[in-house]
């Protein structure tokens, strides 16, 4: 998972890490008086593409398919679709990061962004945060884009990537973000509904296998990534979809990005579904703990049998992360897969420098919403900057070369336009 997941882990025992991320976008967090104060403000950098994008929720429900977390209900899922549009966001019309009550729990004693990176509860204004997409926007006509799906890490919220997505659709994509409802940390539903994670539940229970637990959380996520794909083929028969918009995915042009257990799911899914072209795992360990969460390898079968579709592996500087000789699950998938395949690891980095963590960590960090120890551990010293670039930059060079057919070398070998990346032979 790599270490925000492994946070929640940590939240199942203080274990290993096999999966996990980051979670807020937006542009600016609207200043409030919470109990400890006035609240910490942040913002995410711009989309550095050509078009102005739009973003639509739905709410999914899969009738043939039980919870895995909650048995007897059908398994339900939001998602969000990110999109070129014709007109950009005004300051008055940018889509929320999240919604009210899931960025009060996110933030608050029982949500994840503690556990995950050591945020002060009460402190961030999360629901204040704005995107740079404007809500429910018509889709910019010019034809079908090229899809990409979008998996936080264990434990995070579908809108902890934002910064990496609303770049891609900047860039004329379609991205697709899943929350994966009862191990995000929250999912809110229309009408008001609130599903919290079941994963804080299970800390302290003695006959916890935690391996078991993170096995399950893998095949579910694979499930609703697959069910989403399924999904999408219908779009043009739903009702109150923005305008062109079912019209605008290429469902033969399928990419799939995740961070830490994200990254497992994007590679597992692509394994298991033929329908995803190409793939990119962006500090994802490959293997699962054994009962104890410490000790025993065990390798899922994307690791065992490899892949024949491109994929890109982008490490960090955590201590279980690097380049994939030193870690079991990407040394089997490398050894195993015929498909065209790159490693880069950003130095100076840690596991949260994938996500929005980097760029919003260290600004609620200068505003004491957490101290400067836990924010080395979650990003690292490595400059925001750079790391977002270089994160936007491999992941849209990737998608463009295999979904696109552009090629700019990037991925060929060491850049000087990225010294921090570490290109792995």
């Amino acid at each position: 998972m790599g270490s925000g997941g492994r946070a929640v882990a940590a939240v199942l025992l203080a274990a290993t890490a096999v999966l996990g991320t980051v979670g807020a976008p937006g542009a600016v967090a609207a200043a409030q008086d919470g109990g400890a104060g006035r609240q910490a403000r942040a913002w995410l950098p711009e989309p550095t593409g050509p078009y102005p994008i739009g973003t639509t929720a739905l709410h999914l429900t899969d009738a043939d398919r039980d919870d895995p977390w909650q048995p007897g209900h059908r398994r339900e899922l939001m998602i969000s679709l990110w999109y070129p549009t014709s007109r950009p966001a005004g300051p008055g019309d940018r889509a929320p990061y999240m919604e009210p009550a899931a960025g009060a729990h996110f933030g608050g004693a029982e949500g994840l962004a503690r556990v995950n990176y050591g945020t002060e509860p009460g402190r961030t204004d999360w629901s204040g945060i704005r995107t740079h997409a404007r809500k429910d926007a018509p889709a910019l006509p010019g034809g079908r884009r090229p899809v990409v799906l979008y998996s936080p890490g264990l434990g995070d919220p579908r809108t902890w990537g934002t910064a990496l997505v609303e770049d891609l659709a900047s860039r004329g994509y379609v991205v697709v973000t899943v929350d994966h409802t009862y191990e995000a940390s929250e999912v809110a539903f229309p009408g008001g509904d609130l599903a919290p994670s079941v994963l804080p539940g299970m800390l302290g229970r003695p006959d916890l296998d935690i391996g078991a637990v993170l096995r399950k959380a893998m095949a579910t996520r694979v499930a609703d990534t697959r069910f989403v794909l399924d999904e999408l083929t219908g779009l043009g028969g739903r009702k109150g979809l923005p305008a062109g918009l079912a019209g605008a995915l290429d469902l033969d042009r399928v990419g799939m990005v995740g961070h830490s257990a994200g990254g497992f799911t994007a590679l597992q899914t692509m394994h298991d579904d033929p329908r995803i072209a190409a793939g990119v795992n962006l500090d994802g360990q490959l293997h699962f703990p054994g009962p104890d969460g410490h000790t025993g390898v065990f390798l899922p079968s994307v690791a065992e049998e490899g892949l024949d579709r491109p994929f890109l592996l982008m490490g960090t500087g955590s201590d279980d992360s690097g380049a994939y000789r030193e870690q079991p699950g990407w040394n089997a998938l490398w050894q195993h897969s015929t498909g065209w395949h790159a490693d880069f690891t950003l130095t100076g980095s840690r596991h949260g420098s994938y996500t929005d963590g980097q760029p919003l960590l260290p600004q609620l960090a200068r505003q004491g919403a957490l101290d400067a120890e836990q924010l080395r551990n979650d990003v690292g010293d490595i400059r925001p900057g750079r790391a977002e670039l270089a994160t936007r930059s491999y992941v849209a060079s990737f998608f463009d070369r295999w979904l696109r057919g552009h090629d700019d070398h990037l991925l060929d070998g060491p850049s000087p336009r990225f010294p921090e990346m570490a290109y792995e032979r």
